[in-house]
């Protein structure tokens, strides 16, 4: 009997030889990733009544992206505490002002195939569109690892979600994990991998399969992982990255389900409030008026998505009375996207361009909202109170059907403002001189 990839991960990252679902493992991981909200300043005084001695300081990686830029004197303060830290256990990997935590460790190459990658944010699971085992821990199971360099885990149950056929026009990787995420629901996936295949998956661009393993965690799972291929090789020898170990599921695995999906028939979908399964295609919520629009997040800033964004708004004017917030998802986003001129595109349509953070999408900084206001956000959660006042309401969609909205005021199908043929799974770099 075959092995998934999670449990081949999980085997090698506990020396043996088989695991199965359902055992429990002691792993080696191989990154340890924190951010300033969940790390230091509160790992520390457990980690110095303990020894206060990292195993291996090359093993963890530290960003400060949720009080980037600090709002407050208390935000202030654990930055400064996350920095002092971080030069007193001589890190080698601290990023500050670069974007999530989870976008910056894909960027910056300490995401490989075949890696445990265990991170103090509940979207450390987006490291698996490149073939990793990654998933959320508590910080006090933090203190363990950096001490001990291993973490107690369970192998997990793996559901896989096959998605075949073509992407219709004006439809993405959020449309496909929104209705994926209807059908299982919020907590059906509670401590199991998601596996996604099948060769709509295998035409995504990177960019769109960190979508998929970003929102994995949102159905409940413990990690979101897709089979690499060459796509996953070329993303990572551009960041001089040649070292991969390479892990496919066996033909004979062992599924918890198996769901079967026709990209061909799907239109864009909408999660509506309170909830990411709460989810209807785009002709049963167009029309609802919304106050903000936020394009971005570690789900949906990426170059791709800000160039579909700038396709749609292209010499178009936002709509009176909406707010338009852009947040790339890191500072190398921000960079490209400026020299290809979409910044000034989506300036110039009224947006107003913020740094990389995870500010406004937290409800943390830059773009809380007030009660009674809707916003529709390329975001990756919905619930109460999750982008600022719980009596705010946050619906869910991709960067085009948020560009769309923008322009109309009120919640919009992207599809009547892309031309067919112009996009290659919202990859528009083919055709980016139509875009300036």
């Amino acid at each position: 009997m075959g092995m998934t990839m999670s449990e081949k991960i999980l085997a090698k990252a506990s020396g043996q030889a088989e695991v199965r679902a359902g055992d429990i493992v002691w792993a080696k991981a191989d990154v340890a990733l924190m951010h300033d909200l969940l790390g230091p300043w509160l790992v520390d005084g457990a980690f110095k009544r303990l020894g206060g001695k990292l195993l291996d300081k090359e093993k963890v990686v530290l960003v400060s992206d949720h009080c980037t830029p600090p709002a407050t004197v208390q935000q202030a303060n654990i930055l400064k505490f996350t920095r002092d830290w971080a030069r007193e256990q001589d890190l080698p990997y601290y990023y500050e002002f670069e974007g999530p935590c989870h976008q910056v460790i894909v960027e910056h190459g300490h995401v490989r195939p075949g890696r445990l990658i265990v991170g103090t944010d509940s979207h450390t699971c987006m490291a698996g569109g490149l073939g990793a085992f990654a998933t959320g821990i508590g910080s006090t199971e933090m203190v363990g690892v950096l001490l001990t360099g291993e973490i107690w885990l369970k192998v997990p149950k793996t559901t896989k979600v096959v998605w075949d056929g073509e992407l219709p026009h004006g439809v993405y990787a959020k449309d496909l994990i929104l209705r994926t995420i209807r059908d299982i629901g919020h907590a059906g996936a509670t401590y199991e991998a998601l596996e996604f295949s099948g060769s709509a998956i295998a035409s995504l661009s990177m960019d769109e399969r960190l979508v998929l393993s970003n929102m994995a965690v949102e159905a409940g799972a413990k990690t979101g992982l897709i089979e690499p291929d060459e796509a996953v090789a070329a993303y990572l020898r551009d960041r001089d990255v040649s070292e991969m170990d390479w892990m496919a599921s066996d033909s004979d695995a062992v599924y918890e389900r198996v769901l079967y999906y026709d990209a061909s028939a799907l239109e864009p979908q909408v999660a509506c409030p309170h909830e990411v399964d709460n989810v209807h295609p785009i002709s049963a919520v167009a029309g609802k008026t919304v106050d903000q629009v936020y394009l971005g997040s570690c789900t949906n800033g990426r170059l791709s998505d800000l160039r579909i964004a700038a396709h749609i708004l292209k010499g178009k004017k936002i709509a009176k009375g909406v707010r338009c917030l852009v947040v790339p998802a890191s500072q190398s986003v921000w960079m490209q996207a400026s020299k290809e001129g979409l910044l000034d595109i989506l300036a110039e349509a009224g947006c107003i361009i913020n740094m990389p953070s995870c500010g406004a999408c937290g409800g943390f900084t830059s773009g809380v909202i007030g009660a009674g206001e809707v916003v529709m956000s390329s975001s990756n959660r919905n619930f109460r109170g999750r982008m600022g006042s719980a009596a705010g309401e946050v619906y869910l969609g991709s960067p085009a059907t948020a560009a769309a909205t923008a322009i109309e005021g009120k919640i919009a199908d992207p599809r009547s403002y892309i031309e067919k043929g112009g996009e290659q799974n919202g990859d528009y770099s083919r055709t980016r001189m139509e875009i300036r």
